[in-house]
């Protein structure tokens, strides 16, 4: 796996694998939900991924969005891509709300509600909370 995928702490915040993509947890929830979709393989330029890729990135997104529409009742949702750090092509899945979402007695604001997110306010989450969100995500990723 790529630099990318390690950093968001692959193997165990994978929800999802695809030919060509993953789906990760993102273990600082800007909002309750946040995930990471990541491409796999080597390339630093999202124009370098395959033709492959991209048609199978608009099946893949309607699945975390079907995800998440029944696991957080998101209002709207952000696909962030910065690679300003990370140098493989990934975006950052957050989905947004008016409010506050709370899962396992956690409550999860959505601070930048209703404009740009704040990455920099996120929930960090302890390795068992990233464990137990990423068990739930798969359970209801269908």
């Amino acid at each position: 796996m790529n630099p990318t995928i390690l950093k968001f702490a692959y193997p165990a915040t994978l929800i999802k694998e695809f030919d060509h993509w993953l789906v990760l947890l993102r273990p600082a929830q800007v909002t309750l939900g946040s995930l990471v979709l990541a491409a796999k393989g080597d390339a630093t330029a999202y124009g370098d991924l395959p033709r492959e890729a991209f048609t199978e990135q608009g099946e893949v997104v309607a699945a975390v969005e079907r995800l998440l529409r029944d696991f957080v009742d998101y209002e709207k949702i952000n696909y962030v891509m910065l690679m300003m750090v990370d140098p493989n092509p990934h975006f950052h899945v957050i989905p947004r709300y008016a409010g506050s979402r709370e899962w396992n007695g956690i409550e999860f604001p959505d601070v930048g509600w209703p404009k740009a997110p704040h990455l920099g306010a996120a929930v960090e989450l302890s390795n068992d909370q990233i464990i137990t969100l990423t068990q739930t995500l798969i359970s209801n990723f269908r």
